[in-house]
């Protein structure tokens, strides 16, 4: 072949190429996005975890349509402020329920929120993927309640071991929310912790929007326990630990993975510092999905470091991608592709597989960290 003819072909070739991936890529423009619903708060007292699940999101979705999308089509969500509130999340169940282009919804933050929108998404036939559902009750809604949440009957005995039989203590205080999930995970501690052989001394609850802990802190104190449990989130969490050592309170405390979070040191500072925190994220991992993951966040949101509910949200929309590649847009054959899909990349998980029994991811990664010159670090073992 002359050289000519060898420059003509591969011209050709060049031409028809780009010809080609220009039409894909206007055929990928112009198909209607295949639509996910999410139930969270943007407004009220859990306002900033629906901003944290929106970055989380939008990197995601970032990377499954740099990688083409879902089978030639971009992957898109519609985002309705429910404030986690039970009954904004029924009327935005009933919305989406009723939206045909609605595939599937993922929400509402609280466990009691979404439970209470559970029997509209179950009759009609629409995927609810609790991510941040830990309620050991949840996918006993139905079976198209599903959840990458861990369930809190298995998270707070981890919690228990952690206190009691690796930091030693044996009389606790335990302060959580006043809500059904914090009265849930409550009682799976307590009962741990007791088989463990420790004492609870103290139990109190308090309401989301408390801001004066001193009084019961104070109760707390007088009965001198050799630790406090905090089953909090990391706003209300860091507080109570300021107002703990106000108060005078020096003892070890030890919290749940909801208050881990760059904000609970950020609000708690010098206050926080050697406090225990069990949690399944932890950016210090050295998995490339974990790596990966903080790479393209701080690249997307200007050095800004993500945290456990950004990794949470960024695992569910590709978590949902996985799931819609098998399932098309079939609301019932999306129900049934979370049992078919495997081995998921995944931050929290590694690679995640549902339990089709309970509906849940099996495993979690867990790692025990301690608050040391203001940042997380894993624990060495040594006392506080």
């Amino acid at each position: 072949m002359s050289n000519i003819n060898r420059r003509t072909l591969v011209k050709g070739s060049l031409a028809a190429a780009i010809a080609g991936t220009t039409i894909s890529r206007a055929a990928f423009a112009d198909a209607d996005p295949i639509l996910l619903g999410v139930s969270g708060p943007l407004t009220g007292p859990n306002a900033q975890y629906g901003t944290q699940w929106k970055q989380g999101f939008d990197l995601a979705l970032d990377e499954i349509t740099a990688a083409g999308g879902i089978n030639g089509r971009k992957l898109a969500y519609t985002f309705e402020d429910s404030q986690s509130d039970p009954r904004q999340s029924v009327a935005i169940a009933q919305k989406f329920v009723s939206d045909p282009r609605i595939m599937m919804e993922l929400g509402d933050f609280s466990s009691p929120a979404s439970m209470a929108a559970s029997p509209i998404y179950q009759r009609g036939g629409l995927v609810q993927f609790g991510f941040t559902n830990s309620h050991p009750d949840f996918t006993k809604g139905g079976d198209f309640m599903w959840s990458t949440s861990v369930s809190q009957a298995d998270e707070q005995p981890l919690l228990a071991a952690y206190a009691v039989k690796k930091l030693g203590l044996k009389k606790l205080a335990v302060l959580h929310l006043n809500t059904d999930w914090g009265r849930t995970s409550r009682d799976y501690f307590n009962n741990a912790a007791k088989d463990y052989g420790a004492e609870i001394v103290v139990t109190e609850g308090y309401i989301a929007e408390e801001r004066d802990f001193r009084s019961t802190l104070v109760r707390v104190r007088d009965a001198n326990p050799d630790g406090l449990v905090l089953i909090s989130y990391y706003s209300d969490g860091a507080l109570i630990a300021r107002q703990a050592r106000q108060v005078g309170l020096k003892q070890v405390i030890c919290a749940a993975s909801s208050v881990y979070s760059p904000k609970f040191l950020e609000l708690g500072g010098d206050a926080v510092e050697d406090v225990h925190v069990g949690t399944r994220y932890f950016p210090e991992d050295p998995r490339p999905e974990v790596q990966k993951f903080i790479a393209g966040f701080k690249k997307k949101y200007n050095g800004l470091e993500p945290d456990a509910f950004n990794a949470y949200s960024y695992d569910a929309m590709n978590m949902a991608a996985a799931v819609i590649r098998i399932g098309g847009t079939d609301r019932k054959a999306i129900r049934d592709a979370f049992a078919k899909v495997k081995d998921v990349p995944s931050v929290i998980f590694g690679t995640a597989t549902f339990d089709v029994a309970t509906r849940r991811v099996k495993g979690a990664m867990n790692a025990e960290l301690v608050v040391r010159n203001g940042h997380f670090t894993v624990w060495d073992g040594k006392p506080t």
